[in-house]
């Protein structure tokens, strides 16, 4: 699972209607708005990160939306990202701080 924390902002007249149309969308979830500046927090829960992406891109593509940024990200073991990276870099134990790939230390 992936938490993202979005800023968006919207002129402040079209506030209710874009509050309405994030609140619509499948994850994402309004937690604060502001109704003088326009200024709207979000928080979307996506699966991975490529589905937490394509939401971004979702509201961004929103009507009256003048931004809409990434500003917190949290992730759980996203399976599809761990097998993209080399076997090097992935540890068996994640709690092992002291572990070190071996090609780090490599001079």
């Amino acid at each position: 699972m992936n938490l993202s924390g979005i800023l968006v902002i919207t002129p402040p007249q079209h506030l209710d209607a874009t509050v309405a149309r994030l609140n619509a969308l499948p994850g994402v979830e309004v937690h604060y708005q502001d109704a003088a500046s326009g200024k709207i927090v979000v928080v979307q829960e996506a699966e991975c990160i490529r589905d937490e992406v394509d939401g971004l891109k979702r509201i961004k593509a929103l009507p009256d939306i003048t931004l809409a940024e990434l500003v917190h990200h949290w992730f759980e073991e996203d399976r599809e990202l761990i097998d993209a990276m080399a076997p090097e870099l992935v540890d068996s134990d994640p709690l092992d701080a002291q572990r070190v790939p071996r090609f780090l230390n490599d001079a």
